[in-house]
Formats: C-alpha cells, structure tokens, sequence
C-alpha cells in the first residue's frame, strides 16, 4: 500500500478486505503486539458494553482474559475521503471471555485514517446483527 489513498479506486474494497483479513489473523493469534500495529494510539472499540480504549483491550488479550479462535469479515463498503476512509464490514468470531466461550455475527464499522504510509484504524463500532 505505497500509493497515496487518493489514488485508491475500486481497489480499495480489495486493500481493506486484506487489511482487516490480516488484522483478523492477529486477533486470533491472540498477540496483542500485532493485533496494536493495526490500531491508532486513539484508537477505541465501540460495542454494546461501551467504549474500550485501545490500552484496554490490549490489557485483556496479553492477560489472556480475552481469546479468539476465530475471526472472519466480509467488506461490503468502502468510502474513501482523502486520508480518511469508512469501512462496513459483516464481521463473525468465537471466542472467550474470562473462561466463557462467545460467539458474535455482527456488523463492524471501521474508521481508518492515512498516517505514517499506511492505513491504521482510529474506532471500531460493532452492532449485532440480527436475522
């Protein structure tokens, strides 16, 4: 991803498909170090239980309080504003929390911004998906 994002066209649902592939490969690898290079500093999680700042949710992964076994997103829209983009995406995982197993099917609004030659996530809003 060397171009500049003004230069994304269609491919970008292409380059955020692999991005958030790749994100979705750390979190179930459960490293916090890796699932971090993702993610702004400012970056927060926002889900039914509040807003999680990054620290935090890095804090429960390296404790292990918080696991994945699996993780999968679909893109289904991209919008691109110069350094900022909006990424839909229909988003499954399973997991644990605190010794509890979990699973979700949800929809993930991501907000990306352009800095330091790549993309990098400033806030994740999950919303359950209901059938």
């Amino acid at each position: 991803m060397s171009a500049h994002p003004t230069y994304l066209t269609d491919a970008s649902d292409t380059v955020f498909q692999h991005l958030l592939d790749d994100w979705a490969e750390a979190i179930v690898a459960n490293d916090a170090e890796r699932i971090g290079a993702f993610a702004s500093p400012e970056w927060q999680l926002v889900d039914t239980g509040g807003i999680i700042p990054l620290k935090k949710f890095l804090d429960v992964v390296g404790s292990g309080d918080l696991t994945h076994e699996t993780m999968s997103f679909e893109v289904l829209s991209v919008q691109v504003y110069d350094h900022t983009a909006v990424v839909v995406a229909h988003g499954r995982n399973t997991g644990h929390w605190q010794g509890q197993a979990f699973s979700a099917d949800e929809w993930a609004t991501d907000f990306f911004v352009w800095q330091d030659d790549r993309w990098q996530c400033t806030l994740s809003a999950l919303t359950p998906r209901r059938l």
